[in-house]
Order: structure tokens, then sequence, then C-alpha cells
């Protein structure tokens, strides 16, 4: 086959009538075809993705392209920054005579320009604060993201329904453990005469893996005021699309912290957005750098929950991009429903990378024009193998690609840079005031304080003064011989008249028989 031919089906598979995003040069023998350009379509970049290679092959860089791709087409962007590299998207990159050769061959002028950018966090990192209340996580996510068996999501499902029928508002962690110590101590006798019969030891369980979930910082994401994922849906004042980048530097070794979070907001985000169905570009697109955190510690429970929202918040508009560094990172299930691929190079250093690459080599459609499996050891830094969908949700043939350089900074702001734009955020003022109203914690707190009160000092003074006086005047009486004598007499007085009246003769006293 000639470079022509291939060119000429790469140009075919590649034009779209709607709006589209540039993803760089095909390549044929080594060598980059000059404007011959992959091109993936906005119509259906809802349908999920996969960015993966190994270490230093340029998968964040491809990331940062799409990035500044999507929202310079007015889409909203949100990227979970594991590594802390992604804030140079919102500076103007540099200018250096390789970004210029590469980008001579794809034929698309380089203008160094930054992007609108909305620095977010989970921690005490600089930027806007996203929380989520303990109620918006709902018995049945809450029970699967503490993997807890049926009996104690049982008794999850019944802590809730007792808040909300007594009003009693959950909003964050230390609300939802007195709420499980009232059900099991003060409020316990009320509680299951309603209600019914609760486990002290399941409680006890439920309990423990809320502290463990707090080891990892969750404190400080439960808790108002909640984030509107309706803010991520943000433009500028030209029209790009807003990049929220979350800042997850310090969370990496707390994943189940990260998957928390994220099953919470896809959770949120298909309960709020409208349906959307088949439009002509997405409404928001989520990616999700080292994505293996994200499955590292999921339960079963959790992973169901997970493949269940990534396959109907397609409807919704929304896109998620897998980047990670071997296909393998991501549950079989999940990777199916990825028809959008950009493959970077891969190693093989060892018999079991060998493997791998294999069996990455069959997760691409077969190819007349390339030897998959040794083209994914040979490609250079910024080239990868990509497959997308047409616009008739069709997957486009492989092709390696020599991939665009980013328009923005290929590093991180300085913290003078970065202070500067979260100043400028509007809605920084929003979720960064600290709230903690009256809930069930406190609520309870009163409940239990109000039941404990002593009774007023001054009745009890009264009637402990009475009975003294009273105790005093039968103990004197009782001391005088005179008046044991008359009450005697008395006495002995009335029951006799009491028996003439009844005609009740008295028995004389028997004289005992016994010989002892």
């Amino acid at each position: 086959m000639s470079k022509e031919d291939f060119r000429s089906i790469i140009e075919k598979a590649h034009t779209n009538k709607g709006r589209e995003i540039v993803l760089g040069t095909a390549m044929i023998d080594g060598a980059p075809l000059d404007k011959a350009l992959i091109k993936a379509p906005l119509k259906t970049m809802n349908r999920h993705g996969l960015i993966a290679g190994a270490t230093g092959t340029g998968k964040t860089k491809s990331l940062q392209v799409m990035a500044e791709a999507l929202s310079e087409q007015g889409v909203p962007v949100l990227l979970m920054d594991i590594k802390g590299d992604l804030s140079g998207l919102a500076a103007p990159g540099s200018p250096h005579p390789k970004i210029d050769e590469r980008m001579a061959h794809i034929g698309i002028e380089y203008v160094q320009q930054g992007f609108p950018i909305e620095p977010l966090t989970l921690s005490d990192e600089a930027g806007v604060r996203l929380r989520a209340t303990v109620s918006e996580f709902g018995p049945v996510l809450l029970s699967k993201m503490l993997e807890l068996n049926d009996t104690q999501s049982g008794i999850m499902a019944l802590v809730f329904k007792y808040c909300d029928d007594n009003k009693l508002p959950l909003l964050d962690l230390k609300d939802l453990k007195k709420i499980l110590q009232y059900v099991t101590d003060e409020g316990k006798e009320s509680v299951e005469k309603e209600y019914g019969r609760i486990s002290t030891a399941s409680v006890g369980t439920i309990t423990r893996k809320i502290i463990e979930l707090e080891q990892q910082g969750a404190e400080r994401f439960f808790g108002e005021r909640s984030f509107d994922p309706a803010d991520l849906l943000r433009t500028d004042k030209d029209g790009r699309g807003m990049i929220s980048v979350l800042r997850l530097v310090d969370i990496q070794d707390r994943p189940k912290l990260f998957s928390t979070f994220m099953l919470c907001l896809l959770a949120e985000i298909y309960s709020t957005f409208p349906e959307q169905g088949d439009s002509d570009e997405p409404r928001l697109i989520m990616f999700i750098d080292e994505a293996h955190l994200l499955f590292k510690e999921a339960s079963d429970a959790l992973l169901d929950q997970l493949d269940s929202i990534i396959k109907l918040i397609r409807s919704k508009g929304v896109g998620i991009y897998f980047c990670t560094q071997v296909p393998d990172d991501i549950p079989e299930n999940i990777l199916s429903q990825l028809g959008f691929r950009v493959q970077h190079a891969l190693r093989a250093f060892t018999a079991r990378d060998r493997k791998k690459i294999k069996l990455v080599a069959e997760n691409f459609p077969p190819s007349e024009y390339y030897d998959i499996d040794e083209l994914l050891t040979t490609l250079g830094i910024g080239e990868a193998l990509v497959t997308v969908l047409n616009e008739k949700g069709i997957p486009t043939p492989l092709a390696a690609v020599l991939m665009s350089a980013p328009r923005s900074r290929m590093g991180i702001l300085t913290d003078d840079e970065l202070k500067k734009i979260i100043s400028k955020s509007e809605i920084l003022d929003e979720y960064n005031e600290e709230i903690d109203r009256r809930s069930a914690y406190e609520l309870l707190n009163e409940k239990i304080e109000a039941a404990a009160a002593p009774e007023p000092e001054t009745k009890k003074t009264t009637k402990k003064s009475e009975s003294s006086n009273d105790e005093s005047l039968v103990e004197q009486l009782s001391k005088n011989t005179m008046v044991r004598q008359l009450g005697n007499t008395l006495m002995r007085e009335i029951s006799r008249g009491l028996m003439g009246a009844l005609g009740v003769k008295p028995r004389r006293k028997r004289r005992s028989t016994s010989l002892w």
C-alpha cells in the first residue's frame, strides 16, 4: 500500500459534518504524513475513553491537548490532577524548535495561550472546597462505600429513616456517628419500639468503618456547603469551557477517599443533570488521571455501582476518560465501554510485560497497516496508537499518530500565579465559607441533656424539709410513754366495740397442749 492510499483511508474516516477536535497527524512506516489529520467528532465524545501508556511517554500531554481543544470548542472539562502537573493549563506555553517542527507536520499554527481554569480541592490544598452531605449520599450508596453486609445496610437504612421522621439533618460524619450511638444507648428503647431491634455489634462495626474513612481525611469532605455540579458547566466571557482542575496531590495515599468522592460526584451528576441523549456536543468531559487509584481499593459492590453509573451517565451528555499506565488497571466491564482509545508506548522489560502487550494489542481493531505488538514498544514520546468513534459511532481505522503539542504551559504554576487565579474565582467565597449549623449531632445532644436534667432545686429542698419535719414529730411522740399507753388502750377499746356491734365474742386464748 502506498502512503497516498493510506492517507485517503485516513481522510475518509476522519471527515466529519459537525464540530471536532484535532489530535494530531497519522504516521506510516515511522514517519508522519503531513496534514493527514486525526480528528474526533464532538458528537461521540460522551462515549467515554482511555488514555494509556508507560511513564514518560506523553499521556498527560495528550490529556492536556484534549482539554485545551474541548475548552476552545466551549465544552467544560473536569480534570483529576493527581500528580499536580496540570495547573499549567492556565498559562501560555513556551516556543521550542521541536514543537514548531511537530506542528508543521500536523499543519496547525502553534499559538501559545492559556485557558480558563478553576482550581478545586478536597482537602487543605488551595482552591475551591468540594463537599457533600451524608444525606446526599443516602443509605444505599453509603453502605456500598463502607462495604456493609445486608444486616448492616438495613441498620443504615433504618437510621436514615429515623432521621427523616424526626427531622434530624445528617450533614457530616459526626452526625452519623452520634445517631448510631443514640439508637443503641439513650434512644434504644424508643427506636426499637417503633422500628425494630438493632444489633449493637453491627452498629459497632459500622462505626469502626466510619472511623477508618475519617482517618483518610473524609471529615473534610462531608459537610456543608454542598458543591453543585452545575458549577462545573460554566464558560468564560469568550465562550470557552471552564477547565476545573481538582488538585489531588495529597490524596494519592488515600484511595478510599478518592473513590468515595468520585462515586458521590458521578451519582450527583447523574441525578441532577437532565437527559440529553445523542446531541452535537457533550455537556461535560471528565479526565481521571492515575485512574488505577479509583479502583485500587474499591469493593465489588462499589465497582458495580461505578459500572452502572458510567453506563448510564452518557445519556446526560457526560464523557469519562481514564488515564493510566496499562489498560489492565481498568476493570474489564468498564474497559469494554471505552470506544475512544489513545495508547502510548509500553515497555517490555520482562516476560510478564510482553504478555500484557499482547493483551493490549488484542484490545484494538485489527489493522492491515501495522504490526501492533511491535509498534506498541517502538512508539516515541508524544506518539500513540489512536482509534475514535466516528459520527455514526463506528470505530475509525487504527492509526499511529504524531500527537499535537499543548499550547499551554507543560508544567505547573508558581504559588503566586495559582493564588492570583484562585483570588479571581467567582465561586470561592460561596464554597469556602465554613458552615456548621444545628444538625443531628447538636439536636441529639440537647435531647439527651434535657432528659438527664435534675428537677429544680427549690422543689427538692421543700420536699426534703417537709419530710424531715414529719419524721421528727413521729419520733417525738413514739418516745413518749403516756402517748404509747393511751394509744394501746384506745386501739383495744375500738376493737372491742367493733366486735360487740357485730355480735362477735372474743375468743379465749387456748392453752398450749404441746409436751414441748
